[in-house]
C-alpha cells in the first residue's frame, strides 16, 4: 500500500473505530447501573436538614447591611485589607540538586 493511500485511511479507520465504543461500553449496556442523578441524591442523604436543599434558611445573627456594604466595596475595587494574622510570614525556599 501507498503512504498516500494509507494516509488517507488511518483518519477513516479512527474514526470508525471510535463510531462504535458507546456500543461495547458496559457502562451503557442494558441491563447494567447507570449514575443517573447520583450526585443530588448523595447530597440529599448528607444534609442535616433536606428541606433547606429546597428552600435556605436566613442567619439570625447576619447583617444584610454589612453584607451588602462589603459587595459594593468589591464591585468598585475598594476592598478592605485582611488584618494582620499574627503569624510568621512563610516563604518557600528553592533547594538546589543534583540532575542525575
Amino acid at each position: 500500500m501507498s503512504r498516500f493511500s494509507f494516509a488517507r485511511l488511518l483518519p477513516l479507520a479512527a474514526l470508525l473505530g471510535v463510531a462504535g465504543c458507546e456500543q461495547y461500553d458496559p457502562l451503557y449496556r442494558a441491563g447494567t447501573w447507570n449514575p443517573m442523578h447520583v450526585n443530588s441524591a448523595d447530597l440529599t442523604m448528607q444534609a442535616a436538614y433536606p428541606a433547606d436543599l429546597v428552600r435556605g434558611t436566613g442567619a439570625a445573627a447576619g447583617d444584610g447591611q454589612l453584607a451588602a456594604a462589603a459587595v459594593t466595596r468589591l464591585h468598585t475595587d475598594k476592598v478592605k485589607k485582611l488584618p494582620e494574622a499574627g503569624v510568621s510570614d512563610i516563604t518557600t525556599q528553592g533547594q538546589g540538586g543534583s540532575g542525575s
